[in-house]
C-alpha cells in the first residue's frame, strides 16, 4: 500500500455493520476501503452469540416488535426509528441468508421446515433468528468470505485511524478521508475518500469488566467527536447480566437465550431471586436483571450469582448452545450438570455519535453505521439482538444515500503526510498500560451499574488528570495503536461521564442514588454533548 491512496468510499470498521455497507455499494463501480483495526474475525460481529431480531412467527407482528422495543427504551426511543428499523428485519434476514449465511430451522409436525426463533428478555414473542449459539460467527464469516471475493474490495487488516481529515471551515466542513496507521509497519498513511463511515463499533472496553473483545475502544466516537460532531446519551451504557465468572475466561459472554430456554438465575444456596425484583423474573430487559445481580452480589458480600440451565434434557442443551457448552467444559463446568457462575458485565453502547435516519453525521459525507452511532432505535436500554438488526437496516439506508449523493461529490484535494518529524520513540510504554487499567478500573467503581454524584465527580476529576498525561505523551512519541486507543477511550469515558452528570433521574440503563427514580413530569430528553472548539484536534 503506496503512502497515499485515494478511495470513493473509506470504510472504519469491518464487522457487520461496516461489511454489509460495503457489499452494498461495491456493486455500483465504486473502489472501496474497509479498515480492520485488527483481524477481520476481531470485531464484535463475530462474538455476537445471541442474535438477530426480526419478526417470522404466526402469533407475532410488527406493533408488537415496536412496543417491546420502546418499552425497553424507557420513553427516549426515537418512535420513527424504531418503525423504520423493526419494519426491515425480514428483508434483513433475507438480504443475509443470500449473502451465504445459514440459520438454524426446525421442522413443524406438518413437515414445514421453517427458521427456528429463540426469546430474549423485553421480547413478549419468540422473533431471535440465530445460528444455534454462535450467531456474529456465522454472518461475520459470510460477509468477510463474500467481501474477500469482491474486487471493488480493499480490505485492510491492522490499520488504525489516526485521525479524520475535515476541509478547514465549519460553515461548510466535510469529510476528506484520513490518517491511518499500518501497525505491522509502523507507519502512517494518508487515504482520501469522498465518503468516509464510522463503523467502529462501541466502547464498553472503557471497564474493567467487559464481555466485549479488545477492539471496542470508542475509536469513532472519539474521531468524531475531536472532527466536530454531536455525541448523544453516553451514560446509557448497557452490562450484560451474564458473563463467565472464572479467573481464567476473558470476556467470556453466556448468551441471553439461555434464559429465554428456561435458565434460572440463583443464588450460591441455588435459591431463585429474580421474582423479587420484577415479575418478568429471568425475562425482564437487562438493566432490571444486572441490577438485581448486583444487588444481590454487593448484599450477601458474593462474588458471583448462578446462571442454571441444567434441569433441561442434555441433548437440548448441547443442540442449543454448543459454543456455551464447550467453553464451560474448558473450564471444568459442565452446564448440563451443574449452574453457571456470572457477573454483570459492560456490554453494549447505547449513545454515540449522533445521526439521522440515513446515517449522516453533523459533518457532510461522514457517516456512523452501527453501535458507534447514536440513531434513536435503542433509547435508554436496547433490548436483545436489535443491534444486529440496527447494523444491517442502517448499512443499507447509508448505501441509498451515498448511491445518490457520490455522484455530486468532488474528489479530495492534496492532503499533506503524516508529520512525525518532532516525535520520537517511546521507551515508557508501561505509562501506557498504567493508564489504561487505572481508567478502566475508576470507570467500572464509580460510573458502572449504580452510580452517585459524588462518584461522577470523583471520576471526572481523575480522568482530567489523564487527559493531560496521554496528551503530553502524544505530542512527544510516535503513535501506536495502544496509544491510539487510549487516548480515544479516555474521551469516551469523560463523554459518559458527562452525560451521566446531566441526567438528574434514574432512567433504563442510567441508574443513580442520587435520583433513584425516573421523572415523569417532563418529556424525557436526549443528553446531548457539542464539542467546544478547544475540544477539537
Amino acid at each position: 500500500m503506496p503512502n497515499s491512496q485515494n478511495y470513493d468510499v473509506l470504510i472504519i470498521g469491518s464487522g457487520g455493520a461496516g461489511l454489509s455497507l460495503a457489499l452494498k455499494l461495491a456493486d455500483h463501480s465504486l473502489r472501496i476501503a474497509v479498515l480492520s483495526k485488527f483481524a477481520l474475525t476481531m470485531g464484535s460481529t463475530f462474538y455476537a452469540q445471541g442474535g438477530i431480531s426480526a419478526v417470522f412467527g404466526a402469533d407475532d407482528s410488527i406493533e408488537s416488535h415496536i412496543e417491546d422495543t420502546l418499552d425497553a427504551g424507557a420513553g427516549l426511543c426515537d418512535s420513527d426509528i424504531v418503525r423504520l428499523t423493526v419494519t426491515h428485519g425480514k428483508s434483513s434476514i433475507d438480504w443475509l441468508r443470500q449473502q451465504g449465511v445459514v440459520f438454524t430451522e426446525e421442522q413443524t409436525a406438518s413437515g414445514e421446515v421453517k427458521l427456528h426463533l429463540n426469546q430474549e428478555g423485553g421480547h413478549s414473542h419468540r422473533r431471535i433468528v440465530h445460528t444455534a449459539d454462535a450467531t456474529g460467527k456465522a454472518v461475520s464469516l459470510s460477509l468477510i468470505e463474500r467481501a474477500q471475493e469482491h474486487a471493488n474490495i480493499d480490505l485492510f487488516e491492522h490499520h488504525n485511524v489516526v485521525e479524520l481529515i475535515t476541509s478547514s471551515k465549519d460553515a461548510d466542513k466535510r469529510i476528506l478521508g484520513a490518517y491511518v496507521l499500518d501497525s505491522k509497519k509502523q507507519a502512517v498513511r494518508t487515504i482520501t475518500a469522498r465518503v468516509v463511515v464510522l463503523a467502529t463499533g462501541g466502547a464498553s472496553k472503557a471497564y474493567l469488566y467487559s464481555t466485549n473483545p479488545h477492539s471496542s475502544t470508542g475509536d469513532g466516537i472519539a474521531l468524531a467527536w475531536r472532527a466536530g460532531c454531536r455525541v448523544s446519551n453516553m451514560e446509557f451504557m448497557q452490562f450484560h447480566p451474564t458473563c463467565l465468572y472464572h479467573p481464567h475466561a476473558h470476556s467470556f459472554l453466556i448468551s441471553e437465550a439461555v434464559r429465554g430456554e428456561g435458565g434460572k438465575l440463583i443464588l450460591p444456596d441455588g435459591s431463585p431471586f429474580m421474582q423479587h425484583f420484577d415479575p418478568r423474573g429471568e425475562l425482564a430487559p437487562r438493566d432490571i436483571v444486572a441490577r438485581a445481580i448486583d444487588h444481590e452480589m454487593k448484599k450477601r458480600g458474593i462474588d458471583c450469582v448462578y446462571l442454571d440451565i441444567s434441569h433441561k434434557p442434555e441433548p437440548f442443551i448441547r443442540e442449543h448452545f454448543p459454543t456455551i457448552y464447550q467453553q464451560c467444559l474448558e473450564f471444568d463446568i459442565d452446564i448440563t450438570k451443574q449452574p453457571i457462575p456470572v457477573v454483570p458485565a459492560a456490554h453494549y453502547t447505547c449513545g454515540g455519535v449522533v445521526t439521522d435516519s440515513y446515517a449522516r453525521t453533523d459533518i457532510a459525507n461522514l457517516y456512523a453505521v452501527g453501535e458507534v452511532a447514536c440513531t434513536g432505535l435503542h433509547g435508554a436500554n436496547r433490548m436483545a439482538s436489535n443491534s444486529l438488526l440496527e447494523c444491517l437496516v442502517f448499512a443499507e439506508r447509508a448505501s441509498e444515500d451515498i448511491l445518490q449523493k457520490l455522484p455530486g461529490i468532488l474528489p479530495p484535494p492534496e492532503i499533506p503526510d503524516w508529520d512525525e518529524s518532532k516525535v520520537s520513540d517511546s521507551d515508557e510504554e508501561v505509562v501506557v498500560s498504567h493508564n489504561w487499567d487505572e481508567l478502566r478500573r475508576f470507570m467500572w467503581d464509580y460510573v458502572g451499574i449504580v452510580r452517585t454524584d459524588k462518584r461522577l465527580s470523583r471520576a471526572l476529576s481523575r480522568v482530567e488528570l489523564l487527559k493531560k498525561e496521554i496528551a503530553e505523551y502524544y505530542g512527544n512519541f510516535r503513535v501506536t495503536s495502544d496509544l491510539l486507543e487510549l487516548r480515544n477511550l479516555v474521551i469516551v469515558a469523560e463523554l459518559i461521564i458527562r452525560c451521566a452528570q446531566l441526567r438528574k433521574e434514574s432512567r433504563g440503563l442510567h441508574y443513580t442514588l442520587d435520583y433513584p427514580e425516573t421523572d415523569n413530569s417532563r418529556p424525557a430528553k436526549n443528553s446531548v454533548l457539542t464539542p467546544q472548539p478547544t475540544e477539537r484536534r
